[in-house]
């Protein structure tokens, strides 16, 4: 891991909606994402030198198998630092934490330096939109309530799998969060908590809401079209989002998409 001093920005990766099956061999309308899932972690060893934390922002497998995750987590091991995941509609969280046990990877708080960065549960077992259960926005407001109390903590970066925002495509409308309103209102009580993170629309976004930074990111295989009235397949390659959290409170973030490669996938697809 990378030895960060107290001035130091913090280095954070996010992969997500990786869709892996177990196996390897499994494929969503014609992309294998095992493939794709590869091309991406080869991109971010080339291009990340210091990773302070990597993000898992859900549906990490299609199957919720255990040999899915396990593959996983495997995979990532090959960057020396932290990871930490959280569970999409296509994920059993029951797994997760069967397979993550003796790691990590499940906690849902991490500090580093000034940043306290929170992982939230947004799944419903057998649903595609999610819901933040009261647990789950009780435990936000503790999480955020005790930030504030912190002298150390001065920034907050909270990470859920569902979109909070309603997505940018007709057919998109019913399968984000659905208790978006109190999600925000809890955020806005806070002084510290001004970006929020999440995956599930295989998007790349970056914009404001109710006050709030908003960062959506890609798909680490299929990418889904804007602005469309019905399911539609986007051409972007898959990629990834780094992101540098500043002492100030800057956050500095880009997405990076693979490069030089075609992958197959069943763009006249009508849903899947």
């Amino acid at each position: 891991m990378n030895a960060l001093t107290t001035q130091d920005p913090v280095n954070i990766v996010q992969i997500t909606d990786t869709h892996l099956y177990g196996g390897n061999n499994g494929t969503l309308l014609k992309m294998n994402t095992r493939e794709s899932y590869d091309h991406v972690i080869k991109l971010i060893q080339t291009r990340e030198k210091a990773i302070d934390c990597i993000l898992a922002t859900g549906d990490i497998a299609q199957d919720a198998s255990k040999e899915a995750y396990q593959e996983f987590l495997e995979s990532i091991s090959c960057f020396d630092t932290t990871t930490r995941w959280i569970p999409g509609n296509h994920d059993n969280a029951t797994t997760m934490a069967e397979v993550a046990s003796g790691t990590s990877a499940c906690e849902k708080i991490i500090q580093i330096n000034n940043w306290l960065i929170i992982l939230l549960d947004s799944s419903i077992l057998g649903q595609v939109h999610g819901t933040l259960a009261s647990s789950e926005l009780e435990f936000l407001k503790q999480s955020l309530a005790s930030a504030e109390e912190n002298a150390a903590v001065e920034h907050c970066l909270v990470c859920l799998h569902h979109n909070p925002v309603p997505g940018n495509a007709g057919w998109m409308k019913d399968i984000g969060l659905n208790n978006g309103a109190a999600f925000f209102k809890v955020l806005k009580k806070s002084s510290k908590a001004g970006t929020v993170l999440y995956g599930h629309i295989h998007q790349q976004l970056d914009f404001q809401h109710q006050g709030i930074r908003c960062l959506c990111s890609p798909s680490s295989c299929i990418q889904f079209k804007p602005n469309v009235t019905n399911f539609a397949l986007d051409k972007l390659n898959p990629g990834y989002r780094w992101l540098k959290l500043y002492t100030d409170g800057r956050v500095e973030t880009e997405v990076v998409r693979v490069s030089g490669e075609i992958f197959e996938a069943d763009f006249s697809s009508p849903g899947y």
